[in-house]
């Protein structure tokens, strides 16, 4: 009775390996869960090509002339920016949070000067060369 016991405690290091057995048993069903799906979907799908499906799609509106088109650079700027700032905004957050923390006043205060400051530096860059112009 008392070699169960120690079999059935993952602890005891016979049944160790039982632990990772139930993982290993739910990836290999979600495997096949994935597999026997496109599976199925393969054979019971329609297949009917037409010119009309093999156009390029985008956003309900019909293809009308070559696929390159020109687009401006400042909506990657401008886009690029957002992102900066919104990575900025994400640093503020535990910024704030951690600074009433005893303990991170001082240094944390000047860390986040610096950080703004690099980010005040670029906006600045950025205002000179007039990116930020909508001319």
């Amino acid at each position: 009775m008392e070699g169960q016991l120690a079999a059935a405690d993952p602890a005891a290091g016979a049944g160790y390996f039982d632990a990772y057995a139930a993982v290993g048993l739910l990836a290999v069903v979600g495997v096949l869960f994935v597999a026997v799906s496109f599976t199925v979907n393969r054979l019971l799908r329609p297949v009917v090509h037409s010119p009309e499906k093999l156009l390029a799609y985008e956003c309900g509106v019909d293809p009308v002339g070559e696929g390159w088109a020109h687009t401006q650079i400042r909506y990657y700027v401008y886009a690029f920016l957002y992102v900066i700032f919104a990575v900025d905004a994400i640093y503020l957050f535990p910024w704030a949070t951690v600074f009433a923390d005893p303990g991170y006043g001082g240094a944390t205060l000047i860390e986040m000067f610096v950080f703004i400051g690099f980010l005040a530096v670029g906006l600045l860059y950025a205002w000179k060369k007039g990116v930020l112009e909508w001319t």
